[in-house]
C-alpha cells in the first residue's frame, strides 16, 4: 500500500479510501447496500490490504453506516492506524434542528456519530454540503470547538462551489480557528466541472482532493450496455449522469481501449487517471466486494502515458453542475 500526507498536514492516509455508504441497510435510500453479515469480510479485506482511511456519514442508512463501521474497525484493526472520516448535515430526525450545520446540530450529531463508530474522536470531520440557512461563522466556531474539545482531528468540507470554500476557509484564518484541510469533491473522467475552479483553489490553499464517485457509479468499469443492480436502481447516480449520456460514451469507450491493450481492468485505468491528478490523495471507493478492493488496488501500479491521458480526456465537453446542494 501507499500512503501519503493529507494535503498540508501530517496525517498518513492511503491512497484509498473505502466509502461506507454501500455498508447499512438495504431499506434505506438504496437497495444495493450490504448490511452487516456481507459488508464485515469486505471491511476486513480492506485492512488486510493496508488501506487505513475509512469514510462515512451519520446520514447513510441514518446511523446504521457508522455502527458497522465502527464494530468492524474495532474487530479488524488497531485504532491508532486507522483515519475515521465521518459528515454531517443530513436530515437525521423530523422536527427543528435535525439536519444542517448550526452549532446545536454539529454538536448533538458529532455526540451520536462518537456513540455510533464506538470511538472517542474521528479524524476528520466533514460538511457533507453547505448550509445556505445557517452562518459560516456559526459552523466553524462550532466545528473549531469540536477539535479544540479533542473529539475531532481535523476538518472536512465536501460537495460545495470554490467561492464558498473559499469563504470558510477566510472566517477561519480571521477567528484563529482550524480551517478545512480536505474537499470530498464529485470528481472522475465523466464530470470534471472541478477542474475550473475547485482544483486550482485546492492547490493554492495546499488541500487535499478526496473525490467521491471516482467511477462514477460504475460506468466507467464496463461497456455502456451492461447493467447491474446498482446501476438499476440507483436514481442519484442516474441524475447525474443520465443526461450526458452521448458524450460520455465515448469516454468509456476510451477507457475500454486503453484497458484491453494494457491488458488490465477498466477500473485500473480510470484511477490511475484520477490518481494522477494533483491535489488528489485517496479516491473514496464504494467497495462493495473484496475483489472491488483488489482491482482498484491494482491501478496504484498504473501509470498512464501521455498520450493516453490525452487519448482520455479529449471527448469530454462541458457538463452541467451537480452535487453542490
Amino acid at each position: 500500500m501507499e500512503y501519503t500526507k493529507l494535503g498540508h498536514t501530517g496525517l498518513d492516509v492511503s491512497r484509498l479510501c473505502i466509502g461506507a455508504m454501500g455498508f447499512g441497510d438495504p431499506a434505506w435510500m438504496h437497495k444495493w447496500v450490504l448490511e452487516e453479515d456481507a459488508a464485515r469480510p469486505v471491511i476486513r479485506h480492506a485492512v488486510e490490504a493496508g488501506i487505513n482511511f475509512f469514510d462515512t456519514a451519520n446520514v447513510y442508512s441514518l446511523g446504521r453506516s457508522e455502527e458497522i463501521l465502527g464494530k468492524a474497525l474495532k474487530d479488524f484493526a488497531n485504532r491508532d492506524e486507522i483515519v475515521l472520516a465521518t459528515k454531517v448535515h443530513g436530515k437525521m430526525h423530523d422536527g427543528p434542528n435535525g439536519q444542517g450545520l448550526s452549532r446545536k446540530a454539529i454538536h448533538a450529531e458529532l455526540d451520536a456519530s462518537l456513540r455510533r463508530l464506538g470511538t472517542e474522536y474521528i479524524d476528520l470531520y466533514i460538511i457533507h454540503r453547505w448550509d445556505y440557512q445557517t452562518p459560516i461563522e456559526e459552523t466553524m466556531s462550532a466545528l473549531n470547538d469540536a477539535v479544540r474539545a479533542g473529539k475531532v482531528r481535523y476538518l472536512g468540507a465536501s460537495a460545495m462551489f470554490a467561492w464558498q470554500l473559499l469563504t470558510a476557509s477566510n472566517v477561519a484564518d480571521r477567528n484563529g480557528w482550524e480551517r478545512f484541510v480536505s474537499m470530498q469533491n464529485h470528481y472522475n473522467l465523466l464530470y470534471r466541472e472541478e477542474e475550473r475552479e475547485m482544483m486550482p483553489l485546492l492547490r493554492a490553499q495546499g488541500m487535499a482532493s478526496t473525490p467521491y464517485s471516482p467511477l462514477a457509479a460504475g460506468r466507467l468499469t464496463r461497456d455502456w450496455a451492461d447493467t447491474t443492480k446498482r446501476f438499476e436502481t440507483d436514481q442519484i447516480a442516474r441524475s447525474k449522469y443520465d443526461s450526458t449520456e452521448a458524450t460520455d460514451r465515448a469516454i468509456v469507450e476510451a477507457v475500454g481501449r486503453i484497458a484491453e491493450a494494457r491488458g488490465v481492468a477498466r477500473v485500473q485505468v480510470a484511477l490511475a487517471w484520477l490518481l494522477s491528478r494533483n491535489p488528489v490523495v485517496a479516491p473514496i471507493i464504494g467497495a462493495t466486494k473484496t475483489d472491488h478492493i483488489d482491482s482498484a488496488l491494482a491501478a496504484l501500479d498504473v501509470q498512464l502515458t501521455p498520450e493516453e491521458v490525452a487519448a482520455l480526456e479529449a471527448p469530454y465537453v462541458p457538463h452541467g453542475v451537480v452535487g453542490h446542494n
